[in-house]
């Protein structure tokens, strides 16, 4: 199952990988927003990285005007390796190299064509491990060292 979640600014491509989603036989959760009414990105970033942080969901995809809000959001729930792409490279790496489990898309930045298909290149794209894995290792101690401060 995958979280999909906008803001206001990424509504038009948050629907369009939604059709894309559905297009691929791929089971998703549409967590939000429904319209273009101004609402608060970090509301639907956290319903998202939490459902993916709990299990809920495999993945999560989350789309604001630029990404960045979102990006921050996310990357606050432990466990979340939410990752902000632009181009086909950022998408690969962002599965291949970081095994983002979040994908983040700027909905004002990004054609909706483009958007979608930096959604088809994460989907598609395997996570390397090997030392890649051991760097993700890294980024989990952070948070554990975190919590014990």
């Amino acid at each position: 199952m995958i979280a999909v979640a906008s803001d206001h600014g990424g509504l038009e491509l948050k629907q369009a990988i939604c059709q894309l989603l559905k297009q691929r036989g791929l089971d998703y959760a549409d967590m939000g927003t429904s319209d273009e009414s101004s609402v608060d990105y970090p509301d639907f970033g956290r319903k998202v990285a939490t459902a993916v942080a709990d299990g809920d969901c495999d993945r999560g995809i989350l789309v604001c005007g630029t990404g960045i809000g979102m990006s921050i959001t996310a990357n606050k729930v432990d466990g979340i390796r939410a990752a902000l792409v632009h181009d086909p490279f950022t998408a690969r790496m962002a599965k291949e190299h970081n095994n983002a489990n979040i994908l983040v898309l700027g909905g004002r930045i990004l054609e909706v064509k483009t958007g979608c298909e930096l959604v088809g290149i994460w989907l598609d794209s395997v996570f390397e491990a090997g030392r890649h894995q051991n760097r993700l290792n890294k980024i989990r101690q952070i948070e554990i060292d975190r919590k014990q401060e």
